[in-house]
């Protein structure tokens, strides 16, 4: 078994629920990002004690939130120590639009954790692209760097689709097991 923490950011409380889903699936430790933009405390430690990291965030604007940034921004300090060197990571985000521009959110933190000197793990999963394809699927937004859900703007959390819940679900098992195969 390895040590997973998800940090993540929630807006409204969709990415809250998908990150809930993740941490299932990776028996991970979940690490919320503030509406300053700000971790609790230890959280660092925990980060840095972390097997993997798997970060979400939704995505306002074509991008990751503003308090996600403001962590990342922040993560600067383990990157000079190389402190995530080596550490398998993930990646996760949330729009109300099927597309909302998710893969550039995922790139951004593919791009972060590669600034670690991390090793990411895509999602593993083909997509549900046919026509009988529901969304209640496994991976019926078709992603592959990370996990893309979509939840309507005039939805609650409790209405994201159930497939997009199992994605996050399977892909936090999958973050989990190739970390503890790389540990050994």
């Amino acid at each position: 078994m390895s040590n997973i923490a998800v940090v993540y950011h929630s807006g409204y409380g969709h990415t809250q629920r998908v990150a809930q889903a993740v941490a299932e699936g990776a028996q991970a430790q979940l690490i919320a990002i503030d509406a300053e933009g700000n971790l609790p405390e230890g959280a660092w430690e925990t980060l840095a004690a972390a097997d993997g990291i798997i970060f979400g965030t939704p995505t306002y604007m074509g991008g990751p939130s503003w308090q996600f940034k403001k962590f990342a921004d922040a993560s600067s300090k383990a990157w000079f120590t190389r402190a995530w060197q080596d550490k398998v990571f993930g990646g996760f985000t949330n729009s109300a639009s099927f597309n909302g521009d998710k893969q550039v959110t995922l790139i951004y933190l593919q791009t972060l954790a590669s600034q670690h000197g991390g090793i990411w793990a895509s999602l593993g999963l083909p997509p549900a692209n046919t026509k009988a394809a529901t969304r209640n699927d496994i991976n019926n937004l078709g992603g592959s760097v990370g996990a893309l859900v979509q939840s309507p703007s005039d939805a609650s959390a409790a209405e994201i689709p159930q497939g997009d819940l199992d994605t996050a679900k399977l892909y936090g098992k999958r973050v989990a097991d190739i970390a503890a195969k790389l540990r050994g």
